[in-house]
């Protein structure tokens, strides 16, 4: 074990909720049809969808809102808690589409959000299509009048949570976001966007415990998952990723007083075509937050630039970099099983802050090749241990 300074050295039970409309029987039942809603796409159904869920939220016994096949048009949906209903099923087979002026969608942090809700599952084989291509092309042409865009589907306070089944579409922003909840599943949801979409991360958690992410296809222009502070008791496993930016932690930093990150366990996943792999990322500033207790088992690296990365000192494009030292401390974080290809010549970058040094870093049966031939390692102010076979050469 050492500290390095700056060198390169060469050479809770998961519930699976598949319930099928004739399982609902004994669940008092709404179809938006029989509330207005348009399936052919061509009048807006957004009250209609507000007023199924009034009903079924003001409902005592457990209910099951059913949107059949079809298209729906709906703008902002603001689903909020408190409800009578003990559990609140919503099955979606249909496609819901957003209007096609992105500026109506735009204007809204939230396309479809649940706030202070308990108990709801989004089962289904149904998508939710953002439109939001037109959005990032004003966004390309470096124009001033774009708004900032809209997260597809997000949670805010809410326990007891599952998405199953579904398919997000070209999201103007994040697809799906978990903000301070509890006990959320994620199982088999295929995210797609453009691998050149901006700020499209697939799935974002932050401030919550107890999430799992299972099963699931992401291919996207920002991180396939990021994490934000505040994350703890995160499980993700059976995920691919590519094309898109891999899986974040971070980025932290962003505020002084700031919760840690811990106890996270990434496996079984596939990157191909990513940016980066696995990743740490903070900015160089003061914090008060740390990140601890991180497993990345079992990964396969194909074509990816960055596999394995710690960076410290992240300033995306180089523009407005605090210069400063990062604050976050970041300890007992493992790769074991990591595998496959690197698109540079750096598969391992380990960049700490000199000031709160990375401790506690190990690496056991790690391989990692460039153009078939032997990748780099690069240590900043790291302290940890080689376990087995490492390749590249650790500098650890």
């Amino acid at each position: 074990m050492k500290l390095s300074g700056c060198n390169f050295h060469g050479v809770i039970v998961i519930v699976f909720v598949m319930l099928s409309i004739s399982s609902t029987s004994a669940m008092t039942n709404f179809n938006v049809l029989n509330f207005g809603a348009n399936p052919i796409g061509r009048t807006d159904s957004t009250d209609s969808f507000l007023k199924a869920w009034n009903a079924a939220c003001s409902t005592a016994d457990s209910t099951f809102i059913y949107v059949p096949k079809g298209r729906y048009l709906v703008g902002s949906l603001a689903f909020k808690g408190q409800c009578k209903s003990p559990q609140i099923i919503i099955r979606i087979d249909g496609t819901i589409v957003a209007p096609s002026d992105y500026g109506v969608l735009g204007k809204w942090e939230n396309w479809v959000s649940f706030e202070r809700v308990s108990g709801v599952s989004i089962i289904g084989q149904g998508a939710f299509d953002a439109k939001g291509p037109s959005l990032w092309a004003c966004k390309a042409s470096s124009s001033n009048s774009c708004p900032l865009g809209t997260t597809t589907l997000r949670f805010t306070n809410s326990n007891n949570i599952t998405i199953n089944g579904l398919t997000s579409l070209n999201s103007q922003m994040f697809h799906i976001a978990i903000n301070g909840c509890q006990n959320v599943q994620i199982q088999g949801v295929k995210i797609i966007a453009a691998g050149d979409s901006p700020n499209t991360d697939g799935i974002h958690v932050q401030l919550s415990a107890n999430v799992e992410i299972f099963n699931s296809s992401i291919k996207t222009g920002d991180d396939c998952i990021s994490i934000g502070p505040g994350t703890k008791n995160l499980w993700i496993e059976q995920v691919t990723c590519g094309p898109g930016h891999g899986i974040s932690i971070g980025s932290l930093a962003k505020d002084l007083e700031e919760e840690g990150v811990q106890n996270v366990t990434v496996k079984k996943t596939i990157f191909s075509g990513t940016q980066n792999g696995l990743r740490i990322k903070s900015w160089a500033r003061p914090s008060s937050g740390f990140v601890q207790g991180v497993r990345f088992i079992d990964s396969v690296m194909r074509n990816v630039q960055n596999p394995i990365v710690i960076d410290q000192n992240y300033c995306p494009h180089n523009e407005n970099c605090p210069g400063q030292v990062s604050g976050i401390k970041i300890k007992d974080i493992r790769y074991e099983n990591i595998r496959g290809t690197s698109s540079t010549p750096i598969a391992i970058k380990f960049d700490c802050s000199p000031k709160n040094p990375c401790t506690e870093i190990s690496l056991r049966n790690v391989n990692l090749t460039y153009l078939d031939k032997d990748a780099q390692s690069f240590c900043c102010n790291v302290v940890g241990k080689v376990f087995d076979l490492v390749r590249p050469n650790s500098c650890l």
